[in-house]
């Protein structure tokens, strides 16, 4: 089932209009789910740190002893043409996937080279701005490296978020806030997680329980560039509960105000605003270049 509107699909070769199977019953992906995926984003004329997203999307099927066979530039090249399909006004998902099409080793490791790849792309509008959610905890926590394959955005990761989200929904909050398996605050079902205290921004630092997004790395970069002091360091759930502002990072929506965890309540503060404004202008400005030459003029 898809989520947005307008899907188009990039299969064998060529663009598809439409939500195209790409996938056999008996590929490797489909009954042993090895399947990676990325997501960048088109919104305002702007591919924010495209080429990014899809060195990354390689990695992780490397991560998952998948063999890529689209290069970077190659893969920037293809999304840029599929985005000319769409009206420069809407915003849009950019999701390039991978997975392996057949099993060697007992069935069970994907056979070098046998990879299936696509890109699809869906009309998903951008969360307005100070549109905000709510975080309890869960049981549930994030795995390490020896027990999944945490360096790289794979499928096969996101039941646990799911059983995270669910029983979040299920309390009545928008979101989890989730530890890693020492009891530390990792990120949230869906996105990285940022708090503030006295004008210092504060992130769980990166210990390979979860993925370090790009857009995380680029807030980090704007807000230094700008003068504000963020850190990298341990935190737990008490530190939450003493922030003065808390916010999610993450592809789809960029910047997400927090308002409550639990009995703590947040305003959407000056920093989630200057957050976002920095992202903003820095996706228009630097994160713009070569980016509108290939689409539509209307």
């Amino acid at each position: 089932m898809a989520t947005g509107k307008n899907i188009r699909t990039w299969f064998e070769g060529r663009w598809h209009d439409g939500d195209v199977p790409v996938m056999r019953a008996a590929d490797h992906g489909a009954w042993l789910g090895s399947t990676v995926f990325d997501g960048a984003r088109y919104f305002e004329g702007v591919t924010p740190d495209l080429d990014a997203h899809c060195a990354r999307v390689n990695r992780s099927a490397e991560a998952l002893m998948i063999t890529p066979t689209v290069t970077t530039e190659a893969m920037v090249a293809i999304v840029r043409e599929g985005l000319c399909g769409h009206p420069k006004d809407r915003a849009v998902y950019i999701r390039p996937m991978y997975w392996a099409l057949e099993g060697g080793d007992l069935g069970i490791v994907p056979r070098p080279g046998a990879t299936g790849f696509a890109i699809c792309l869906e009309e998903i509008p951008m969360a307005p701005a100070g549109a905000a959610t709510t975080l309890t905890t869960t049981r549930f926590r994030r795995p390490v490296l020896e027990d999944a394959v945490v360096n790289a955005k794979a499928g096969c990761l996101y039941p646990n978020n799911a059983r995270m989200l669910a029983g979040a929904r299920a309390r009545g909050f928008g979101n989890a806030l989730v530890a890693d398996a020492l009891g530390n605050v990792a990120e949230s079902a869906t996105a990285n997680v940022f708090m503030v205290r006295d004008g210092v921004v504060f992130t769980p630092v990166a210990n390979g329980t979860f993925l370090a997004g790009i857009t995380r790395a680029r807030h980090i970069a704007n807000l230094r560039a700008d003068g504000v002091e963020v850190v990298e360091t341990v935190l737990g759930f008490d530190d939450f509960r003493r922030a003065d502002e808390v916010f999610l990072s993450g592809n789809m929506m960029k910047v997400t105000p927090v308002s409550r965890f639990d009995d703590t309540h947040y305003r959407h503060g000056p920093m989630t605003r200057r957050v976002r404004d920095l992202y903003w202008d820095w996706a228009h400005s630097e994160g713009s270049a070569d980016q509108s030459a290939a689409m539509p003029a209307a």
